[in-house]
């Protein structure tokens, strides 16, 4: 069984634009509710005033939440990614703050289940096993649901974006594309309402990736795990594997640089299960060796295979040129 409190290691890495508009939280316990972990990346856009605002309200409304106090986890997360976007609407110091943020949550409780809210398009993936196995799906207005959605509520989606402005369907803030007061929450062109995917964790699953979509663009979700998992087994420690991956989606597009490049904020939870944090890097060296073994085996498996096939075919092609071979399809006399 996995056990979450004080066996949880995590790190984080950030990388800048112009201008920080990204955020994150990370709690290993959170207070006024045991045996409860969080973890929450935001990813800002036209400034990063909702992104910290979340970072520092989320985790609050959702533990407090009645919903929360009865185990109704589902519940709680929804009703306090609804809460904090109703308390930024009605705060006086965000009146007129046309920001915004996507947010990637992740809530393991006391009964070691993951529940990931996600609204935008940041991502969660978990590592179970070596698989990378997606725990979110990216809200984008193209989507036939969200663009049916987006033009029920009154809006447009003009070149994948709402309204021609936002690349994403879901995220907090963006007041500017909501209806306020007079609007259901679900009735609004950009919604705050998050999906939820609950997950009960178990001694195969290794680790947690939480990261903003400058991540994703510029790996994907198995490549991400991969070199992750790859790095472990090198005993690299998990901030400057951050900073790799995130050097790497840099350089993949010559047109980004240290200057104007999108903002990126990576967390890595990695279940330690008991172990130390030497023995899990150790644990997954030896998952990773396995694996590898088992591919070059398979890999071998099929070599020699097709030798047995390749042979096959020449002893059959031997026997036809040799006048040996009687098709079946010969002429009757």
């Amino acid at each position: 069984m996995v056990f979450v409190m004080r066996e949880i290691m995590l790190t984080f890495v950030t990388s800048t634009g112009t201008a920080m508009e990204d955020a994150h939280t990370t709690l290993p316990d959170v207070e006024d509710a045991p045996g409860t972990a969080f973890f929450a990346v935001y990813d800002g856009h036209g400034g990063g005033k909702v992104a910290r605002y979340c970072s520092e309200r989320l985790h609050k409304n959702i533990s407090s939440d009645a919903a929360f106090s009865a185990s109704d986890f589902r519940g709680a997360i929804n009703n306090g990614f609804l809460e904090t976007d109703r308390a930024l609407r009605d705060e006086p110091e965000h009146e007129g703050d046309s920001s915004g943020c996507t947010a990637i949550t992740a809530t393991i409780t006391y009964e070691n289940i993951l529940y990931v809210g996600n609204a935008g398009d940041s991502r969660a993936v978990l590592c179970r096993d070596g698989v990378a196995t997606a725990l979110s799906f990216d809200h984008k207005p193209a989507d036939i649901e969200e663009s049916t959605r987006i033009l029920f509520a009154g809006g447009s989606v003009e070149s994948g974006r709402v309204n021609g402005l936002l690349a994403v369907s879901r995220a907090l803030g963006d007041f500017k594309l909501k209806m306020g007061d007079t609007s259901q929450p679900g009735d609004q062109i950009v919604i705050a309402i998050p999906d939820i995917i609950e997950h009960r964790l178990t001694d195969d699953d290794e680790f947690l990736v939480l990261a903003c979509d400058g991540i994703w663009e510029g790996m994907s979700s198995k490549q991400v795990v991969s070199f992750i998992r790859q790095k472990i087994a090198e005993k690299i420690p998990l901030d400057i594997v951050c900073e790799t991956i995130m050097d790497h989606c840099l350089a993949a597009d010559g047109k980004l640089t240290s200057i104007g490049c999108d903002n990126m904020t990576m967390v890595i939870v990695a279940f330690l299960n008991g172990k130390t944090l030497e023995e899990w890097y150790e644990y997954i060296s030896n998952r990773v060796a396995l694996n590898m073994r088992k591919r070059d085996e398979n890999h071998q498996a099929k070599i020699e295979e097709a030798s047995k096939s390749k042979s096959r075919l020449g002893k059959t092609l031997s026997r036809l040129f040799s006048g040996q071979f009687r098709a079946s399809f010969a002429g009757q006399k």
